[in-house]
């Protein structure tokens, strides 16, 4: 398997220049059609400079909550063409009406966009976006994102603000849970499925939205894990780490994508051209819509790069932001400057047509209403649908992580006489849903006690004991909690994370379970019945303390609106675990940052010499390595075998296969995981890098060969002059069901 990576060309070299010198002229659109461009072309000549002004317009809409601003644009404002897009506003009938002004109350007849946060799912909430990851299901994620493409479209919703491709390295960064974790393979993947998944095969199709790729870029590589945070990365980790995702969500058609909060090498990412326009334009040919984050262009005034509202707007302008979120500075502070010459009439030009060729790939000019309908019996017919919460428990069953499985306590005999249920998180709907659930409603959840009530009947007594709150510390629960344990055949606990706790501004100092739920979990193992912790959160945790005295431990992350199902159905072997870690669980914060892809250094960790890159006080690796995923059934890899041993460097094809047997009782599924290394180049390479998974399923005894094949994307490198190259001399492939258990094999590239 491949994945699409980055042009050769290196980024230009002056990326801190004076950001209000005069750049080069903006990327020229391209047009999918020429009556496109003829219509655009036709429209731009009747608008005024207020009236472009107004299309890059996006105020806070009824519904809106992520910031402090609530319906900031009025109805006014959209007859007198100043507003292009609406925030945070939902619903057919309201999406209607506003629709309604706009079409048939202005001067041009415009029709309004809509965008909102989809990010898991609309009414029908999924895991959240790292739980899905973990199902390394590309297919899976992609028709996750199309039932909440066919939900949110049904509610007059024409842009989604996902999906979050940042690469986090971070687990204390709160928003790591919206997104595919720390490897840009992965998440390059998982990128493109989910922009497929938002538009479909055709965006004038009533049921699609456009997506959009956030945030451009290195968001998640905040300092300290401290969201907005300064981005200080190299060139090189740019390059290698945190663009792929987004010119894989390029190469999957996005038509969106949305700059980040922070900066890059001394530049807020909403002024910053360089990587605006010239690489994400002119270099890889994008020619979508880029809006700007809640506010990211006033924010270039704290920033320390903009004086005044008017210098903000003509720096985001300028650089390339479309579309100005909430703080109507382009509306109400450029239209002088455009006319003072202070912005370039084509850049203004330019911006204006991206919005408006979004609005014609949608449709809008050929039916604006085409999205709503005044009595909403669309929006009814398809919300919350059977269909759809089928496919919420499916994902969710895919996402769920068995972490240890001591003595085979898992799974659950459903004749089971009496189970303990404890835990602050055993019966709380918002658990179920996560954070970004914003159209998501609790009374559509099933927690646990409900799910494990519907699969275990009357047959089963359930002793339900809260134990602890999620935080504090109040041990006055504990005495209820481990009496309920010793009447029990066995315990199910579930503990974790508030849903706020993993969420954007949500950022932890300590990856500990909060409050006292460890010590919950330690007296209750300490019964000696058979205990298993299900963990419910939005980012690694440090559970050591855990291990060894809880003999199971499944990780469900917040895992949708049919959460409580899901878990039960994996509980109790109706289903078998096949998830795998998307992140690599730490033992502990201190470890931070800890990466499968490190870089080996010059003094690799050991355990007999004192001077090298190692820990007094923990280990240097990981609790729980990317990858890591247990199943009820046991797999065997064979050693790898590579087609050709050595690979001439005009005919950089190799393929790899490997066989795979099912060596237990039970048929279950494995993600096969191919990692490959250069051994040595001009540069310093990680130890391994994900290069191919696929899902494989295997009755017992049954064996399958499994074949990847690579290229030279995946055998390239960027060398000293951030060249893509792929170098002579020897690779090592690893295939394995993790990172850090894999069988090897080994070839050569030739020299010219």
């Amino acid at each position: 398997m491949s994945t699409n990576h980055l042009s050769s060309r290196p980024l230009l070299a002056g990326l801190i220049a004076t950001l209000l010198a005069a750049p080069a002229a903006a990327a020229p659109p391209v047009y999918a059609t020429p009556q496109e461009k003829a219509f655009v072309d036709a429209l731009m000549a009747k608008m005024t400079v207020e009236e472009k002004l107004g299309q890059l317009n996006q105020p806070a809409g009824v519904g809106n909550n992520t910031g402090p601003a609530a319906m900031t644009g009025n109805e006014d404002q959209i007859r007198k063409g100043e507003i292009g897009t609406y925030l945070g506003t939902q619903g057919a009938v309201l999406t209607c009406r506003l629709q309604r002004i706009a079409v048939e109350e202005s001067r041009l007849g415009i029709p309004l966009m809509f965008g909102f946060d989809v990010i898991h799912g609309h009414r029908t909430v999924f895991p959240v976006p790292l739980g899905e990851s973990s199902s390394f299901d590309p297919v899976e994620v992609q028709h996750a994102a199309r039932v909440a493409a066919v939900e949110a479209a049904a509610h007059g919703i024409h842009w989604t603000y996902a999906p979050m491709v940042d690469i986090s390295r971070d687990p204390r960064w709160g928003r790591i849970v919206e997104g595919a974790g720390e490897d840009p393979y992965l998440g390059s993947v998982l990128a493109a499925a989910r922009v497929r998944g938002f538009q479909g095969d055709d965006l004038r199709s009533p049921d699609t939205v456009l997506a959009t790729a956030k945030h451009f870029v290195a968001y998640g590589a905040a300092e300290g894990g401290r969201d907005y945070n300064v981005a200080d990365i190299s060139e090189r980790a740019l390059h290698e780490v945190y663009l792929p995702p987004f010119k894989a969500a390029v190469d999957a058609g996005a038509q969106s994508i949305m700059a980040a909060f922070n900066e890059v090498a001394g530049v807020p990412m909403h002024a910053h051209r360089p990587l605006i326009e010239d690489v994400l334009r002119k270099q890889w040919g994008w020619d979508g819509l880029l809006v700007s984050d809640y506010t990211g262009v006033m924010e270039l005034m704290p920033h320390g790069v903009a004086a005044n509202r008017e210098e903000a707007g003509i720096l985001g302008l300028r650089a390339g932001v479309d579309v100005d979120m909430v703080s109507q500075i382009y509306v109400k502070d450029l239209p002088a400057a455009v006319k003072a010459g202070k912005i370039p009439m084509a850049e203004l030009d330019a911006s204006v047509r991206r919005v408006l060729n979004a609005k014609y790939r949608l449709g809008l000019f050929d039916d604006p209403y085409r999205y709503c309908t005044d009595d909403g019996a669309r929006e009814r017919a398809l919300t919350l649908t059977p269909e759809h919460r089928a496919a919420a428990r499916r994902m969710a069953q895919k996402s769920l992580v068995l972490l240890e499985n001591d003595r085979n306590v898992l799974p659950l005999s459903k004749s089971v006489r009496t189970l303990a249920v404890i835990g602050p998180l055993a019966d709380h709907r918002r658990a179920m849903l996560g954070n970004w659930a914003v159209a998501g409603r609790e009374e559509d959840a099933v927690t646990p006690v409900v799910g494990l009530k519907a699969a275990l009947g009357t047959g089963t007594r359930l002793i339900v004991a809260k134990g602890a709150e999620i935080e504090g510390q109040d041990t006055s629960g504990f005495a209820e909690a481990i009496a309920a344990a010793k009447q029990a055949d066995a315990v199910v606990m579930f503990l974790g994370e508030h849903p706020d706790m993993s969420a954007e501004a949500h950022n932890r100092t300590t990856l500990d379970l909060p409050g006292v739920q460890e010590q919950l979990a330690l007296q209750v193992a300490a019964t000696g019945k058979p205990v298993v912790v299900v963990l419910l959160n939005g980012r690694p945790l440090s559970i050591g303390a855990l291990k060894g005295k809880v003999p199971a431990i499944l990780e469900a992350w917040f895992p949708g609106v049919e959460g409580g199902h899901a878990i039960t159905d994996v509980l109790f072997g109706d289903v078998n675990p096949s998830a795998k870690l998307p992140v690599t669980f730490p033992h502990n914060v201190g470890q931070i940052p800890l990466y499968y892809a490190h870089r080996n250094t010059g003094r690799p960790p050991s355990d007999t010499d004192k001077y090298t890159s190692k820990y007094l006080d923990a280990p240097s690796t990981p609790l729980y390595a990317f990858g890591h995923g247990l199943s009820y059934t046991t797999f065997r890899y064979d050693t790898p075998v590579v087609a050709k041993k050595t690979l001439a460097p005009d005919a950089l094809q190799q393929q790899v296969s490997v066989r795979v047997t099912n060596t237990g009782t039970r048929a279950g599924e494995e993600v096969v995981q191919l990692y490959l290394r250069d051994d040595v180049a001009s540069v310093t390479r990680p130890v391994k890098q994900l290069r191919g998974f696929q899902r494989v399923a295997l009755q017992p005894g049954e064996s399958k060969t499994v074949t990847f094949d690579l290229g030279f994307e995946d055998l390239a490198m960027y060398d000293a002059r951030m060249q893509q190259v792929v170098e002579p001399g020897t690779f090592t492939v690893f295939v394995g069901g993790s990172s850090d258990r894999t069988q090897q094999a080994a070839f050569s590239v030739a020299a010219r």
